[in-house]
């Protein structure tokens, strides 16, 4: 294929080009050579490590097949520059979900995906698909089994990033059909795999701090996990789905799909494979949801007033709370019938490729299993984070100094109990 001459070849871009699944999606491109890459991200210049700088995306640089964009979503003519000459736009770029920061949130997903529609609309790109969540249908309260897209945006979300992801949703539909542009998104329910940098780091963390014990809830909430080339190769399924034209594009044009590995599974059961897989101890000692809110909303409280001098951002907020003690299943079959997207890694295939590519997190490589006296440390700690969020809450006048007494001695009681039944284990 020649490469000399960017104007005479067709060009995809990808943009947060650097993210997570973003990465397997350009090297999937690329594999595929239907397209040169074009990969636009917020740092100036591409920083490789060095197995990419042996394989495929490195030699794609150096032969002219990808190409590197700086570009800031909120700076116009940057998005416009990227975009031009450009047949399709996968636009991944979100920002971080753990943040519960509204203004972030909404400069990124709402007025950042509106500059990637404005400039496709008037650059005459051909297809825009749009990375969207599952999360813009999830209230926080009420656990989803087998959700289809006929769940509406609910009043209220979890949190700011699904709220402005809705948001951002709908401008991409709403966008379908302007000017000849063709749209979709895609919705990959809880994405897992070899270069996540939040997931398995986080639970190997705190595996390490003797905090991965805790079941939050009962344990059997079900999940929808998905493999990160299952994801890549869900937009490339768009992507010729509404490049085939005529009637079939137009059909799968302006809706939104939900994307799984069609293989649900307990949350706590894969959270527990991940970290045996690794060498530590399946969590075992479940705390109910409604002992640990309290205390999540004091954490946050204490995040939104400190982070100012440098807090680090917390994983125990309430919206982490309400996602780890809920059921989230979706149905692909939309996708299916009308992307013909259908994985093409299975899940337990999938958790092995993800435990053999983090062979330094492993539990000999860092302090693995504890013992009974960081056990007992661990209780007392939590012990008193629930007394200390107890007495901020009746300062606040949240509770009543009646309800303060009477949570902290069924806290302790239960604490006492549960401490008590894994000591005799």
């Amino acid at each position: 294929m020649e490469t000399g001459n960017e104007g005479q070849e067709k060009w995809c871009v990808v943009t947060g080009g650097r993210g997570f699944a973003a990465r397997h999606l350009v090297e999937m491109l690329i594999r595929y050579e239907i397209y040169h890459v074009r990969i636009a991200d917020l740092g100036p210049t591409i920083k490789l490590e060095p197995a990419e700088e042996k394989g495929i995306l490195g030699q794609a640089l150096k032969s002219g097949r990808a190409l590197y964009v700086s570009m800031d979503l909120l700076n116009r003519s940057q998005v416009f520059k990227a975009c031009e000459g450009a047949e399709v736009v996968f636009h991944m770029a979100a920002p971080d979900s753990s943040i519960n920061n509204h203004k972030l949130h909404y400069s990124v997903n709402v007025q950042g995906t509106q500059n990637i529609i404005d400039a496709c609309v008037e650059l005459k790109v051909k297809t825009l698909i749009y990375t969207s969540s599952p999360s813009v249908v999830f209230d926080g309260v009420t656990g989803i089994l087998d959700g289809d897209e006929s769940l509406p945006y609910p009043a209220k979300h979890n949190d700011s990033y699904s709220a402005t992801k809705a948001e951002g949703e709908a401008l991409v539909i709403k966008s379908n059909g302007t000017k000849g542009l063709l749209t979709c998104c895609i919705r990959p329910s809880s994405i897992f795999g070899p270069g996540d940098r939040l997931l398995v780091p986080s639970l190997v963390t705190a595996a390490r701090a003797g905090k991965s014990k805790f079941i939050i809830g009962d344990g059997n909430n079900m999940y929808d996990f998905t493999y990160v080339e299952n994801v890549a190769h869900a937009h490339v399924c768009a992507e010729r789905a509404l490049a085939s034209g005529g009637a079939d594009a137009e059909k799968a044009a302006g809706n939104a799909y939900f994307i799984t590995n069609m293989e649900s599974i307990k949350f706590w059961e894969f959270v527990s494979l991940i970290l045996e897989g690794l060498g530590y101890d399946r969590p075992s000692i479940k705390i109910p949801a409604s002992v640990m809110m309290p205390i999540a909303h004091l954490v946050e409280l204490t995040y939104k007033l400190l982070a100012p001098y440098g807090m680090k951002v917390p994983q125990l907020t309430p919206s982490r709370i309400r996602l780890l003690s809920r059921s989230r299943t979706f149905s692909s079959s939309k996708a299916s019938d009308l992307l013909g997207y259908t994985p093409i890694v299975p899940l337990q295939e999938g958790l092995r490729r993800t435990i053999e590519s983090y062979p330094h997190l492993r539990a000999e490589h860092g302090s693995g299993k504890d013992g009974p006296k960081s056990s007992a440390s661990l209780f007392k700690r939590f012990f008193l984070m629930v007394v200390f969020s107890l007495i901020i809450l009746s300062i606040l006048g949240i509770i009543s100094p009646w309800s303060f007494f009477v949570i902290g001695i069924l806290a302790a009681f239960a604490v006492f109990l549960i401490y008590d039944k894994r000591k005799k284990n």
